[in-house]
């Protein structure tokens, strides 16, 4: 009654195992002692990586992805709410559009 379950399982079980083993094999003894790239010694100072109009841009992304949050479930209500789901979607659009606009203003969508 459960095989296809069980088989599943298995394959799940089994191939995360393999694909463990292939990175343990791969990384080598360096990963005990230095996990920063499986092993290899860092080129540069954490704290230095990014250049700050990547915040801005990383704002605009989980702006978009808060938006995607919300409109799932509410694409599964709107029918029974009715004219106040869809206001209530509008709204939330607007705000995240003036959210797009400062962005903009700010040069956060410029990639010079």
């Amino acid at each position: 009654m459960y095989q296809g379950v069980l088989v599943m399982l298995a394959t799940a079980v089994s191939a995360v195992a393999v694909v463990w083993l292939v990175h343990r094999w791969v990384a080598g003894p360096a990963l005990q002692v230095l996990p920063f790239q499986s092993g290899l010694l860092p080129q540069e100072h954490a704290l230095s990586r990014y250049h700050v109009r990547w915040y801005l841009a990383t704002l605009l992304f989980l702006a978009f992805d808060v938006e995607m949050l919300f409109m799932y479930p509410w694409a599964v209500v709107v029918a029974d709410l009715g004219a106040s789901a869809v206001l209530e979607m509008f709204l939330f659009l607007g705000a995240l559009l003036v959210a797009v606009v400062w962005a903009w203003r700010e040069g956060a969508l410029r990639w010079v």
